[in-house]
């Protein structure tokens, strides 16, 4: 009898790494699978991550992106692309967007089918970028339009339409622009070189000629032969040891002349100034303004986070991003994603209610003398009359004021079913909460634009200042206040189902304006719950700072926020091991067990033993 499989899921994965190793020519790769950013790193290769549904968007996923990073992997010269390499920020993201370009060309002339898969990657990219509500030229990425333009014209294939669209605004400017050099593309797929030159020539053509640096060719060109050094360093020898030695003598007779320069004018100068004049540059005018003092750092956990611009970011109230009439249409919805699970849900949060209010009120005393017969004890009595009657006496648990917040992640990668139960489990946890006399904050975290918004467009406007720090708009949004009634507000959630709302995340920030917000409130006790399903992404931000610029301040505000010890912080990672970044964590492979594990993670905060709040966590020891 075989073994069950645990998981559905494993089987595919297997076969597509070896397919991906195959395809590679790497049979030393090792594919893994992470809701982290895809991408190559040495011998290490992430793809998409595929759930135990196996639904057919991840299997397309996984497998366009797996034959993507090994086309890239089997057909790409890391030396001799670092060497035509530009420098400048637009010319890079051109040059590579064209190269990866070529070389998914190149593999599906050998495999077609490769185009379908990778075809079905480009779909899924655009679609959470929401390249198709783009309605200017302004918004939309030229650089991936480029690399869009050169596929159609190597493979002569259409493109899914969210990419099409992205294409058909930059469309007519790169073929008036680039059009000649274009034409070359489909000659010059199979020479990396060869066509590194004709990338460098477009994007020259349009307009980046400044970012693109020295010219690798002319650098080697301009070498000298060998043989032609060597004469002229014999012929010169002995020319360059008399030179050195006239250098020698000349330089020490000036370093004599400027000494004794320095001492006439350090004579000069304090003999010029008198006792009095000294005096007045000493003491301060009584009346003199201050210097202005220098602008607060834009985090506290970490001096050294920049921030190009705040001026665009926001908090808002939800109910000011839709009309009531709209979010009343989204709660709706909401509520027909909820039925399904509402009999778990409510089992859930009711278990949940239970211990709470146990932790309220259920607590005695025994061996009174007065109060409730202790029923429990009343087996000694019958055994020996002489025994007198035991009684208890309920007495009132010291239970703090709570205050909890549930900051989610409302990020793109967040769209459907995830940030469905998300919004359902905080809807239910509020309601229950709230019966036990907890209260509840529900915030989300996003940003207001693809691509930079109107901060980006401000650094392009003052030149392309180098690593400008955090280079997006903020869009924080406020979904429950701690002190509003869940009725007033019940209809605020289904807005997290609103069209073309979840964008980037940049979860370090979130993060800090949610501790700040909890250090304000004056319950004796603050929870902060934070649900995401993968690291800060934000690709306007990333591209011009360092790639851990996000993960690091992240990191830094959870440190600041475990060693304060003021708000006890927990997060769920929904797919994403968020257990590297806190202390108290656990991670769900499935969306439908977040209620479960939120209902779990709340209820162990409010146990009396540490044991049992250690074993929630995972932890290997007790919690202090």
């Amino acid at each position: 009898m075989s073994k069950p499989i645990d998981n559905p899921a494993d089987p595919f994965k297997k076969a597509l790494a070896e397919a991906t190793k195959t395809l590679a020519d790497a049979p030393e790769l090792t594919v893994s699978y992470s809701v982290d950013p895809s991408g190559v790193s040495g011998d290490q290769m992430r793809l998409p991550q595929v759930s135990r549904r196996m639904t057919r968007d991840e299997i397309m996923l996984a497998r366009g992106t797996g034959d993507a990073l090994a086309l890239r992997r089997r057909h790409h010269d890391d030396a001799l692309g670092a060497r035509y390499l530009p420098t400048g920020d637009m010319a890079r993201a051109l040059y590579e967007a064209m190269e990866g370009a070529r070389c998914e060309a190149l593999g599906a002339r050998e495999m077609p089918g490769t185009l379908t898969n990778i075809d079905a990657k480009i779909a899924h990219e655009a679609e959470r970028k929401g390249y198709a509500q783009i309605r200017s030229r302004a918004e939309a990425p030229l650089a991936v339009a480029a690399g869009y333009l050169v596929r159609e014209m190597a493979t002569g294939r259409k493109l899914p339409a969210a990419a099409e669209h992205v294409l058909d605004l930059w469309r007519p400017f790169m073929e008036e622009a680039a059009g000649d050099a274009l034409a070359q593309t489909s000659d010059l797929l199979a020479d990396q070189a060869a066509f590194a030159k004709l990338a460098r020539q477009v994007i020259a053509d349009l307009g980046y000629a400044d970012q693109l640096g020295e010219d690798p060719d002319e650098e080697m060109n301009d070498e000298a032969d060998p043989e032609e050094e060597a004469e002229e360093n014999e012929n010169g020898e002995s020319q360059d040891q008399e030179q050195s030695e006239q250098d020698d003598s000349e330089a020490s007779a000036e370093s004599s002349q400027e000494q004794t320069q320095d001492q006439q004018q350090s004579a000069v100068s304090s003999d010029s100034v008198s006792e009095d004049e000294l005096g007045e540059e000493i003491d301060m005018p009584a009346d003199a303004p201050p210097e202005p003092p220098a602008p607060p750092a834009a985090s506290q956990a970490d001096p050294n986070y920049r921030v190009f611009t705040t001026a665009f970011d926001e908090e808002i109230r939800a109910e000011d991003l839709a009309e009531p009439v709209e979010l009343e249409r989204l709660r709706a919805y909401l509520d027909q994603q909820l039925e399904p699970l509402k009999g778990a849900v409510s089992r859930l949060a009711n278990k949940l209610q239970r211990r709470l209010q146990a932790q309220q009120n259920r607590s005695w005393e025994f061996d009174r003398e007065e109060g409730i017969l202790d029923a429990g004890r009343l087996a000694r009595v019958v055994a020996n009359p002489t025994m007198p009657l035991s009684f208890k006496i309920e007495k009132d648990t010291e239970f703090r004021d709570t205050v909890v917040t549930l900051l989610l992640d409302n990020s793109g990668s967040m769209r459907g079913r995830p940030i469905s139960i998300a919004a359902i489990c905080a809807d239910v946890l509020a309601r229950t909460l709230e019966r036990c006399s907890v209260k509840v904050e529900i915030l989300g975290f996003t940003t207001r634009a693809w691509k930079g918004g109107q901060s980006r467009e401000k650094w392009l406007a003052e030149g392309r200042p180098q690593q400008p720090g955090r280079l997006n708009d903020l869009r924080h949004i406020i979904y429950k206040s701690a002190d509003a009634p869940w009725r007033r507000v019940r209809s605020n959630l289904g807005l997290m189902m609103k069209e073309g709302l979840l964008k980037e995340n940049i979860d370090g920030e979130a993060l800090e304006w949610a501790h700040k917000r909890m250090l304000a409130r004056p319950e004796a006790r603050k929870i902060l719950m934070v649900i995401s399903d993968g690291a800060p992404v934000d690709d306007s931000t990333l591209s011009v700072n360092p790639a851990v610029f996000l993960e690091k301040h992240l990191r830094d505000v959870i440190a600041m926020v475990e060693k304060r010890r003021a708000v006890e912080l927990i997060a769920i990672g929904i797919g994403h091991d968020v257990t590297r970044y806190y202390q108290r964590a656990v991670t769900i492979t499935d969306v439908e067990q977040l209620a479960g594990a939120m209902t779990e993670q709340l209820a162990s905060l409010f146990d009396s033993d540490p044991r049992a709040r250690a074993r929630v966590f995972g932890m290997a020891r007790a919690a202090r």
